[in-house]
């Protein structure tokens, strides 16, 4: 039995009881075609993100190699990975796992020349002292920064994350760090992108963000479309927007409905209306609200994950699609305590389970790429 979107959002709500939800059987195809494969026959990317620790699993390694034309990672190339301490660049960890990524024939994403919330930049980079000239400062740093990581990793990364996260979700504006306040915000990231188009002129240049497409998302939504349309009519370098696509419930807005998908396609519609290209960059499915039975949870995930990669695939011009985590141990979520399960249970978001058997979001995944038009 299908589980359509109706039942779907009834579990998430809590207004339906276990026996309108279809309890799934095993996920049981045998010799599933790779997820890169059906990607790659319609013109899109498919990847996962990876980070040093799960880097060392060989089975974990092995799953992503046979899934992924796309690797991402995690933590190591974020400016307090590669620059801890000023001016010294450290590279040693993306080195090995991008070299190991290109043995696979897989593509590497570049995850984030400039995270922008102050909490996530270098301690020592808020606590500098931008001297008498603050301006020229700043832009040293950032010069600095942006130019080593992509001189360093050269041709090797085709798309940067240039900018992560630069609007505030409460208000939709701009979140300031000591950047913003010696350039101005908008300026600051203007600059970011037209110093990695200086030194890196043959890669996709992308702003990240987590807008999502329910209700307590409309104002973060509003907002990264005003910076989108502010960093347009300067001219930048910006090619397109990452969709991190954290999906399932993050907050206690009413669960994506036929409203929400309205709004979400009004969202991509403005975007790409702008000439930019689309990006699922984070891919995973929260499903703190849904029941403790892993059968009705997995049901749950898989059907709200098909419903949101209907609506974001059919836009052509959406290139990748790229998870944060195969497998439920790798997955970040598992620590996050902004939003845990209420009983306390480990998350189940991710296509794989830890023992790196295949979940019905596996397959919702793989029916969802079928299903896409053709990229050009």
């Amino acid at each position: 039995m299908t589980m359509t979107r109706r039942r779907a959002l009834a579990m998430l709500a809590g207004a339906a009881g276990a026996g309108l939800l279809p309890l799934h059987t095993a996920y049981s195809e045998p010799a599933p075609e790779a997820l890169r494969a059906i990607a790659q026959r319609k013109g899109l990317r498919f990847g996962n993100a990876i980070g040093a620790t799960r880097f060392q699993d060989p089975a974990y390694r092995a799953l992503m190699a046979r899934e992924c034309n796309v690797m991402v990672a995690e933590n190591e190339t974020k400016w307090q990975a590669v620059q801890a301490r000023p001016g010294k660049f450290t590279f040693a960890p993306a080195d090995r796992m991008f070299s190991w990524a290109r043995s696979q024939g897989m593509a590497v994403r570049g995850h984030t020349l400039v995270w922008q919330p102050a909490k996530w930049l270098p301690r020592w980079v808020n606590e500098h002292d931008f001297g008498a000239q603050p301006v020229r400062e700043a832009e040293r740093l950032l010069r600095e920064h942006i130019a080593t990581v992509c001189r360093h990793f050269g041709k090797d990364i085709y798309s940067y994350d240039v900018v992560n996260e630069a609007i505030e979700p409460a208000t939709g504006g701009l979140r300031r760090n000591v950047f913003t306040e010696r350039l101005g915000a908008v300026e600051q990231i203007d600059l970011a992108f037209r110093i990695a188009r200086e030194h890196a002129p043959h890669a996709q240049l992308v702003y990240n963000d987590y807008m999502r497409w329910d209700a307590g998302s409309a104002k973060h939504r509003a907002g990264v479309l005003e910076l989108l349309r502010a960093l347009k009519a300067r001219g930048t370098p910006v090619h397109a927007l990452g969709l991190q696509s954290h999906i399932g419930s993050w907050d206690e807005s009413a669960p994506a409905g036929a409203d929400a998908m309205t709004e979400w396609r009004r969202f991509l519609d403005e975007a790409t209306g702008m000439g930019l290209d689309l990006l699922i960059t984070e891919f995973d499915v929260n499903d703190r609200k849904l029941p403790a039975d892993a059968a009705l949870r997995d049901a749950g995930v898989a059907a709200l994950a098909r419903d949101y990669l209907d609506v974001t695939l059919s836009y052509p011009r959406t290139r990748d699609l790229v998870l944060w985590g195969m497998a439920d141990h790798a997955s970040w979520l598992q620590s996050w305590d902004e939003a845990p399960r209420l009983d306390g249970l480990p998350m189940r978001p991710t296509p794989y389970s830890a023992q790196l058997q295949a979940k019905p979001l596996r397959a919702a995944i793989a029916d969802a790429l079928r299903a896409m038009p053709p990229r050009a």
